[in-house]
């Protein structure tokens, strides 16, 4: 009996010594297009909050959209444009209101030293090039077709990439010789490919909405992420990537 109450003891301190040592895990899916400035405010909120470990779930808006809706796990969506966010909410899978926490423009990218000479929107009508868009459905693909439209280009298109950093590391890698990527996008490459502005009068501004979900398995961890990332200092890091503040 005493050693059957020694070994009791002493397996109740290895739970509760285990327990004290588990994070609470935190999942935020979140929009490809802010997979460099997530990382950094993941980092900045892990260290206010050192009890919580931040899991990025990072793809196309409109694939996080269809996990949310079929059940998988998550607690943050950041989504690219509001029609996805929207989507959800109209589902029921959100906790709260959703808010507009950045907003991104479009920008053509090239290889860098731009071997095709591509000068703007009318070079992705020219056949002999090879042209990348993102997917109709994912919201850098929708807002690029927008752009198109918008001045008139009927545009010669090879592929259709599933997310922003798919389509970007093709452009990067010199297998396209244009795209429509985010600023952001261009801006976080490096150097490794070169921006081309479009015209303002024909871009297309995106905006970010967050809101936590109505799974959220710690309400609280959520609230403070979504609560960081509107913050004077959370807002600070994602203006660094290029993203603006609403």
């Amino acid at each position: 009996m005493a050693r059957l109450i020694v070994t009791t003891f002493v397996l109740c301190i290895v739970i509760a010594c285990s327990d004290s040592s588990v994070e609470d895990e935190l999942l935020v899916s979140a929009a490809a297009s802010l997979t460099d400035a997530f990382g950094e405010v993941e980092s900045a909120f892990e260290e206010e909050n050192p009890d919580v470990d931040v899991v990025l779930n990072l793809g196309s808006s409109s694939a996080l959209r269809e996990q949310v809706l079929e059940g998988a796990p998550a607690d943050v969506f950041a989504s690219a444009n509001t029609s996805n966010m929207d989507q959800v909410a109209q589902a029921g899978e959100l906790s709260g209101e959703a808010e507009i926490f950045v907003t991104n423009s479009l920008q053509i990218a090239v290889p860098t030293g731009n071997p095709a000479g591509v000068t703007g929107l009318e070079d992705f009508a020219r056949e002999e090039l090879l042209i990348g868009l993102c997917a109709e459905d994912v919201p850098c693909g929708d807002f690029g077709r927008q752009a198109l439209e918008n001045a008139g280009i009927s545009p010669s298109i090879d592929t259709n990439e599933p997310d922003v950093r798919a389509l970007l590391t093709k452009i990067e890698a010199g297998e396209l010789d244009a795209g429509i990527t985010y600023v952001t996008d261009v801006l976080s490459s490096s150097g490794t490919v070169e921006g081309i502005e479009i015209p303002a009068e024909v871009n297309v501004v995106a905006e970010y909405p967050i809101a936590t979900l109505a799974g959220v398995r710690n309400a609280d961890a959520a609230a403070a992420w979504v609560e960081f990332v509107l913050s004077d200092e959370g807002q600070a890091i994602l203006t660094s990537y290029g993203f603006t503040s609403p």
